[in-house]
Order: C-alpha cells, then sequence, then structure tokens
C-alpha cells in the first residue's frame, strides 16, 4: 500500500493541484475500492473532505445490493457518500458503454465545485483500452492520445492517480489489504467492445510484447504532448479568428490552408467545450455552413448543439425548443417565467437598476388598466423605434439591428394589445416613448 499512496500522491505534487476536497468516483469494483483507501489515506493526512459518488445505472439487477455495499464501505471510514441515479435511453443510437460513461460524468458535476478533485480510477490497462478504441476508430493524436493523468473539468479538475498502475497489481493490493468489492457481470460481456479488447486482445499482445501497455501508454503521452504543442503554436491564430462572443471568423478561416483551417475549427470547438466532430462533420461545417449562399440561413446539427453563421461568422448555438407560439399576460409588480429557460420579464413603476445579464426599457403605458402580454412571434408586426423616421415589420427591424436568425423568435416582445410597445433588449416603440413604467429582462 505505501508504493501505492506514494504514486498516489505524486501525481497532485507534479501537477502542483491543492484540492480543497477530493471527490472519489466509487463504483465498488476493485479499482475504486482500492482508490476509496487512498483517498481516505490522502485526506487525513492533508486534512481535507472527501466525498464519494456512486453512480446508479439500474442496468443490473444487482445495482441495488452495489449501492448498499458501496454505503457500508463508505460507512466504515466516514466517507459520506452520494448515490445518483440514473436513467439510461438505449433506444438513442448510441453505445450502452458511452451512454453510462456520459451520465457518470453528468452525476458527477452535480456535486462538483471549485477547488475540487474527482480522483477516478482507471489504470494502465484501462489506458491500453482506450488507445485500441480508439485506433479502431480511426482517431488522429488528440484521440490516440487517450486519458490524461490530470485534466480541467467543470470548475475543477480530474486527475486520475493510478494510469501507471497495472489490474493485476490493484488487485493484488485490495487482497493484501482483505477489501471485498463488487463484481458487475456485464464486465465479462465481450459484446462489448471494452470487454472483447480487454480479454480477448490485451492478453494475447502482452503475452507477445511484455511491455505493450508502457509502450502504448508511452505513446498516448507522446501524442498528447503534440496535441498541446500544436495548440500552443497556433493560439494566436485562433485569438485573431475568435470574437467577444466566442464566434469564429469566417474571413479569417478562409484566408488559411484546408489542414489549418480544420485545425482552428477542431480547437474552437475544444474552446466552447463540444466534442469533437467527425472528418466528415467538419468538412460539412466549412463546406454547408460558412461557405452557403450569402442568402441561405445554413445549420449543421452536432450533439446538442447547432452550428450557424451569422455576419461572416459561425456560431455554435444551444439546441433549443420553438417557444414562437407561447405568450404569456403579465401586469406590474408579478413577474413573468418566460419558457425554456430564457429568464424573466419584470414591470415597475418608474425605473429600477438593471443587473447584470438583464435589459431594461423604460416606456409610458396610455392607460393603468391595460392589458400587457408578451409574445415571442414577430409575425406580422410591425413598429417604429424611437428615433426612427418610419414603421417597419420586425422581420426587417431584426435584420437592422443585427439580430442572429435564431434569436428573433426567443427575443421576448411586450405587447398592449395588437401593438408593440418594445422589443426586449432592442427598442421602445415611439408611441409608448416615456419613463413612467420599466419593462426588465433577467435571463
Amino acid at each position: 500500500m505505501t508504493h501505492f499512496i506514494e504514486t498516489f500522491t505524486s501525481v497532485f505534487d507534479q501537477s502542483a493541484i491543492k484540492p480543497h476536497r477530493l471527490v472519489v468516483a466509487f463504483s465498488g469494483g476493485v479499482d475504486s475500492r482500492v482508490l476509496l483507501e487512498l483517498a481516505a489515506q490522502y485526506t487525513k493526512t492533508h486534512e481535507i473532505d472527501c466525498l464519494a459518488i456512486h453512480v446508479h445505472h439500474g442496468l443490473s439487477e444487482n445495482a441495488d445490493h452495489w449501492a448498499e455495499q458501496c454505503q457500508a464501505w463508505c460507512d466504515a471510514l466516514s466517507i459520506p457518500l452520494a448515490i445518483e441515479r440514473v436513467t439510461l435511453d438505449v433506444n438513442n443510437g448510441e453505445s450502452i458503454e458511452k451512454l453510462a460513461r456520459d451520465a457518470r460524468y453528468q452525476a458527477f458535476e452535480k456535486h462538483i465545485r471549485q477547488g475540487d478533485v474527482l480522483v477516478t480510477g482507471q489504470h494502465i490497462d484501462d489506458q491500453v483500452e482506450t488507445f485500441l478504441l480508439a485506433l479502431k476508430r480511426g482517431s488522429g493524436p488528440k484521440g490516440l492520445s487517450s486519458m490524461a493523468k490530470v485534466m480541467p473539468f467543470s470548475d475543477a479538475h480530474i486527475v486520475r492517480p493510478m494510469l501507471s498502475v497495472t489490474r493485476t497489481e490493484i488487485e493484488a493490493s485490495a487482497h493484501d489489504l482483505g477489501l471485498t468489492w463488487v463484481e458487475d457481470e456485464s464486465n465479462q460481456d465481450v459484446r462489448f467492445d471494452r470487454n472483447f479488447i480487454r480479454h480477448q486482445v490485451t492478453p494475447v499482445l502482452t503475452e507477445r510484447w511484455p511491455s505493450f501497455r508502457e509502450s502504448v501508454s508511452r505513446s498516448a503521452q507522446l501524442c498528447a504532448e503534440q496535441e498541446l504543442l500544436l495548440d500552443e503554436l497556433l493560439a494566436s491564430h485562433l485569438q485573431q479568428a475568435l470574437g467577444d462572443d466566442q464566434s469564429l471568423s469566417i474571413e479569417v478561416l478562409s484566408e488559411q490552408s484546408a489542414l489549418l483551417r480544420a485545425r482552428l475549427l477542431r480547437m474552437w470547438l475544444g474552446y466552447c467545450q463540444q466534442a469533437m466532430p467527425s472528418q466528415k462533420q467538419l468538412q460539412l461545417i466549412w463546406d454547408e455552413v460558412a461557405c452557403a449562399q450569402a442568402d441561405a440561413n445554413p445549420k449543421l446539427v452536432l450533439k446538442g448543439v447547432e452550428v450557424r453563421r451569422f455576419n461572416h461568422k459561425l456560431y455554435l448555438v444551444q439546441e433549443s425548443k420553438d417557444v414562437s407560439l407561447w405568450q404569456g399576460d403579465i401586469t406590474i409588480g408579478e413577474p413573468l417565467a418566460l419558457p425554456d429557460g430564457l429568464g424573466e420579464v419584470s414591470l415597475t413603476a418608474g425605473s429600477s437598476e438593471c443587473k447584470p445579464n438583464s435589459y431594461s426599457q423604460a416606456f409610458n403605458l396610455p392607460n393603468n388598466n391595460a392589458t400587457l402580454r408578451v409574445t415571442f412571434n414577430p409575425e406580422g408586426l410591425s413598429a417604429h423605434p424611437v428615433g426612427r423616421g418610419h414603421s417597419r415589420k420586425l422581420k426587417k427591424l431584426f435584420q437592422e439591428y443585427q439580430v442572429p436568425s435564431w434569436l428573433r423568435r426567443r427575443t421576448p416582445i411586450l405587447m398592449d394589445g395588437e401593438r408593440v410597445i418594445a422589443v426586449l433588449g432592442l427598442f421602445v416603440d415611439k408611441n409608448y416613448e416615456g419613463q413612467d413604467c420599466e419593462a426588465l429582462w433577467s435571463k
């Protein structure tokens, strides 16, 4: 165990990370059982808090028993345990392995706060499996760099302190400590790619070449270093193309070679914390979004986001619901909650201080008995903005005010009957110019 705690501690010393709290990804398997013991010893020595998280996937009939076992082991070490129950959509086309992994990290993220370190139990055999899976997919250096010992996660870090240790060494240590653990029966199912590699590929390779694991780990590290070097060398190019609103200049991209352009697109997506696209998707971003006809409104749907174009720039836009048919009545002093995470609108007599991430418009009401409502549908509506010479359709005004197409039906319109009072964040209609009332849109 002494060797293991030294290995565990050295990762933090080498990376200069000083965790405020350790959060242990605790499945109850042998890897995480040893990890929990290491975390308990480390946090006691360094006088910091420790939390364990067990994700209950509900995929096995033994899942409830595993959760109970994890609770008992944590209680024995006086470590609080959070049990997160998740439901997987097994019909969405993704592999169960990926669904379960994504669900786990989403569950972990709920408990992570700034200064935390999430420790996970992956070891060198896991690294080999990850490398070979990336090779099978035809991944480039980024995919082949596999798992890093230390990487950012939410407002904290993930640390994998056992990446240099083999599965056999972990099991031997667990036996020496007299630990028990759970055995997930699915780990023997070679229909899953990772299990196939674990049971039928890696043993053959390591029998032929005993140092194969270390060679793969070294190759993964070299790929990671090449990726870091490229990012460092191209950082100034990305900054030149990057807008304050995280958009990407198509003009700057068009001046680059195809290889450099593709790299900058990948760096942009990584900067925006998005999953890396395939080569085909990357080409589609350029051909069908960036280079679409001038009068087109192109978009490419990636996982959870859309790549859109506006004013010769590329934007990443979260997928959203259609709220154009929604409307709600609003009165002074009673905030109106908007749909689909768009915040709320409130009306106050006079004026008030505008808060961060909010927009305010002052206006006059024709009478105190007016029934006001908020809508998102500009269809057929016209307005005469204060300071403008004449009335125009909202469709044209959105264009003049440089509102991106995907926001034109997600911007609140304050109505007095069938007349537009204001488009929040943009203008007040001339007929309602004044200071009697204020509309505040808080996002």
